[in-house]
């Protein structure tokens, strides 16, 4: 049984581990991570293979891991529609599986203000350019705004408009903006991700050539690397444990199987005759 039991250990990681490759991934239309009361916003479950079994959760001032569809907004298969949003519907967004797997987090700014910040709700790849747009409610306008990131003002665009060319780290941070005689935007976090760095090691200092030292594995070899081993460990270990219990029950006592019996050899057997006569030798003096 232990060899069973086993067996059964290693397929069940194998199932969990098979859970983390399926990530989803939470998107926004519009994508914004902030927004005007009283617009449409819809969320949705995206995911490789399919988008069935995640759930759309929330955080809010008002409720927690709250369902969509339950407790808030309509759900239509992987999607969950806002058709008109308030100010508690701000908060933190996800997706999460039937086995608790959760996906990328969204934080959405719903405001009841005359301003908001267009910025990226999803984390920006280094080297990538940020847009910001300051708008303003009703209706929306191109004029001159302030944008201040951890609460300094970075620059002054005459339309409202400001890019940040070729993003590193060092530009993550807390963003929002200003518009004369309207208001300022809530602040909302642009999150960056920085670049996977690789290194290389020198095959040849003659040829000065350089090979690139080889990927982590991912989830999906070490799935792949786990069941090989399952295949080829499981009949062995069970193999064993059978002989080992064949040979724990196996006859005991003194006596043999078969009886052996020791019996001198015949003459006949030695190449003599049975009618053998002693052969006198007579000696003539």
């Amino acid at each position: 049984m232990t060899a069973f039991r086993k067996c059964h250990f290693f397929l069940v990681v194998v199932s969990l581990l098979s859970f983390t490759t399926n990530q989803a991934r939470l998107t926004l239309n519009p994508s914004s991570s902030q927004l005007f009361e009283g617009e449409s916003v819809s969320l949705s479950c995206e995911e490789e293979n399919s988008s069935a079994g995640w759930t759309l959760r929330r955080n809010t001032s008002r409720d927690t891991r709250a369902e969509c569809g339950v407790d808030w907004g309509i759900s239509t298969g992987s999607f969950c529609n806002l058709s008109v949003t308030v100010s508690w519907d701000s908060g933190v967004y996800w997706c999460e599986s039937r086995e608790g797997s959760t996906s990328n987090r969204i934080t959405i700014t719903v405001t009841d203000g005359a301003v908001i910040l267009q910025s990226p709700v999803l984390p920006v790849m280094e080297g990538h350019d940020v847009s910001l747009h300051c708008q303003t409610k009703s209706p929306p306008s191109k004029l001159p705004a302030d944008f201040y990131k951890d609460g300094s003002l970075i620059r002054s665009e005459p339309t409202g408009h400001m890019t940040i060319h070729h993003v590193t780290k060092s530009d993550e941070g807390l963003y929002k903006c200003h518009i004369s005689s309207h208001g300022e935007s809530p602040p909302s976090w642009i999150y960056i991700t920085e670049i996977p760095t690789t290194t290389t090691q020198p095959i040849s200092a003659d040829t000065n050539l350089y090979t690139p030292t080889p990927p982590a594995p991912t989830s999906f070899h070490l799935v792949f690397r786990l069941v090989l081993h399952l295949v080829v460990f499981c009949p062995y270990l069970i193999s064993t444990v059978l002989m080992v219990s064949l040979y724990r029950h196996r006859p005991t006592g003194n006596e043999l199987p078969v009886s052996m019996v020791m019996t001198s050899p015949t003459m006949s057997e030695w190449g003599l005759d049975d009618d053998y006569d002693d052969v006198t030798t007579e000696h003539h003096f």
